[in-house]
C-alpha cells in the first residue's frame, strides 16, 4: 500500500472516529465507567492512526524519514495491546455490569502491557525488534511477533468471554460484542498474505462504529445500574407521549418509590442498596408487557409508563405489580424487606397538561401513599 493510499485512508477512518466522538461526547457519563472506557478506546485509535503514517515512512525521501519510520512503528507495536485491553475490559463490564470488578481487571492488564513495554524497549536497544539496513532493506528481529500475539490474545479472551456469557447480553449487544474482533482477524490474514496492507487499525474503526450504533447509543439512554431507561429517555419519551394523546387515546403512568430504601443502605451498605434497586428494577419488567415502559426516575424511584387510557386497566397492573411483590417478599430471597409506595393516573387529554406537570400530579400521589405507609407503621 503507498503512503498516498495510507494517509487518504486513516484521514477518512479519523474524520469517521471524530464524527462519532463529538456525537458521544454530548452525551458522555463521567460517572459511567463503560463511557470513559470507550471514549479513551477513541482517543488512542486517533492517535495511533496518526502515528501509523509516521511508521509507513521509509528512507528514500528524505533523511528524516528512517528516524519517523522507526519511531511510528515503535510507538504503534508499543501501543498495540492497549487498545484490546480496553476492549477486554469494556466487554467484561458489559457482560458483568459490575464497575468494581472491571477496575480490578484493569491492574493485570496494565502489567501486562508493562511487560510489552519494557521487552519493546529492550529489543528495540539491542536490535532485536527490527532495523532498516543502509540498502533501505526492512529485517525483522526475534521480538517482532510478542506485540502482535498479545493483541491477538487479548481479542480472543474477550470474544471468548462473550461467547460463554452471550445469555447475560441482549441480542443486539452480543452481536455487536462479537462482531469485533471480525475484521481485525480479517485484517491480519490479509496482512500475512498480502505483504504491506495493513488495514488493522482502520477495522477497528469500523468495528467501534458498529459497537456505537448498537451499544454506546442505546447505553446514553439506559441507567448503567438498572438497566432500564434513564431519566434523559423518560423525558423525552412521555414528552412524546403527551404531544400524540388526544381525546380517545391517552396513557397512563405509574411513580414508585421503593419504601425504607434510606434504611436498607444504611443498614446492610451500598453494595445491598444498589442489589434493592436492581431486583425492584427486575421485579417490575416482569410485571410488564414488552411494549410497556419503564425508567428509572431518580435515586430509588422508577416510573412506567403504559398505553391504557382506563383507569380499570391501570388499576389492574397495580394489582399486578403487588402480586408480584409479594411473591417476592415469601421467596425471602434477600436479607432486606423490600416494598413500593405507588401514585398512578390516566393522562387527561381535556386538561392540556405538560409533562412535567403530569409528572408533578402523580409525584404528589405517590408521595401521599408513602406518608399513609409511614402512618401505618407509626400506629
Amino acid at each position: 500500500m503507498s503512503l498516498e493510499s495510507n494517509i487518504i485512508l486513516n484521514a477518512y477512518s479519523i474524520m469517521i472516529i471524530l464524527i462519532i466522538y463529538f456525537h458521544a461526547l454530548k452525551f458522555f457519563n463521567k460517572g459511567s465507567l463503560q463511557d470513559r472506557l470507550y471514549m479513551t478506546i477513541l482517543y488512542i485509535t486517533i492517535f495511533m492512526l496518526g502515528v501509523d503514517i509516521l511508521s509507513r515512512l521509509d528512507g528514500n525521501a528524505a533523511a528524516i524519514y528512517p528516524v519517523m519510520n522507526t519511531l511510528g512503528n515503535f510507538v504503534i507495536f508499543l501501543m498495540s495491546p492497549i487498545l484490546p485491553s480496553l476492549w477486554l475490559a469494556y466487554v467484561h463490564l458489559q457482560v458483568f455490569r459490575e464497575e468494581r470488578k472491571t477496575k480490578r481487571l484493569l491492574y493485570p492488564l496494565i502489567i501486562i502491557n508493562t511487560i510489552n513495554a519494557v521487552i519493546l524497549i529492550f529489543s528495540q536497544f539491542f536490535g532485536w525488534f527490527y532495523y532498516i539496513d543502509s540498502d533501505n532493506i526492512y529485517h525483522r528481529g526475534p521480538f517482532f511477533l510478542f506485540p502482535a500475539f498479545l493483541t491477538i490474545m487479548l481479542l480472543l479472551v474477550a470474544f471468548t468471554i462473550t461467547l460463554i456469557n452471550r445469555r447475560k447480553l441482549e441480542k443486539k449487544s452480543f452481536l455487536s460484542l462479537t462482531f469485533f474482533a471480525i475484521p481485525p482477524f480479517i485484517s491480519i490474514i490479509l496482512q500475512i498474505k498480502f505483504y504491506g496492507i495493513s488495514l488493522m487499525l482502520n477495522s477497528v474503526v469500523l468495528s467501534l462504529l458498529v459497537v456505537f450504533l448498537n451499544i454506546q447509543n442505546h447505553s446514553m439512554y439506559t441507567d448503567h445500574l438498572t438497566g432500564v431507561n434513564n431519566r434523559k429517555r423518560l423525558d423525552a419519551y412521555l414528552k412524546e407521549k403527551v404531544d400524540s394523546s388526544t381525546r380517545d387515546k391517552s396513557f397512563s403512568a405509574i411513580l414508585i418509590d421503593i419504601n425504607n430504601f434510606k434504611y436498607i443502605n444504611d443498614t446492610y451498605g451500598h453494595d445491598m442498596g444498589d442489589n434493592a434497586l436492581e431486583t425492584a428494577a427486575k421485579l417490575l419488567k416482569s410485571c410488564l408487557r414488552t411494549n410497556d415502559f419503564i425508567a428509572r426516575f431518580g435515586g430509588d424511584e422508577f416510573c412506567i409508563v403504559l398505553d391504557t387510557s382506563n383507569k380499570t386497566d391501570l388499576e389492574a397492573v397495580i394489582c399486578r405489580i403487588n402480586s408480584c411483590l409479594e411473591t417476592y417478599k415469601e421467596s425471602g430471597s434477600h436479607p432486606y424487606a423490600l416494598g413500593f409506595s405507588m401514585g398512578y393516573a390516566v393522562y387527561a387529554h381535556h386538561l392540556h397538561m405538560s409533562a412535567e406537570e403530569f409528572l408533578k400530579q402523580i409525584d404528589i400521589l405517590m408521595y401521599e401513599e408513602k406518608k399513609a405507609y409511614k402512618n401505618k407503621l407509626s400506629v
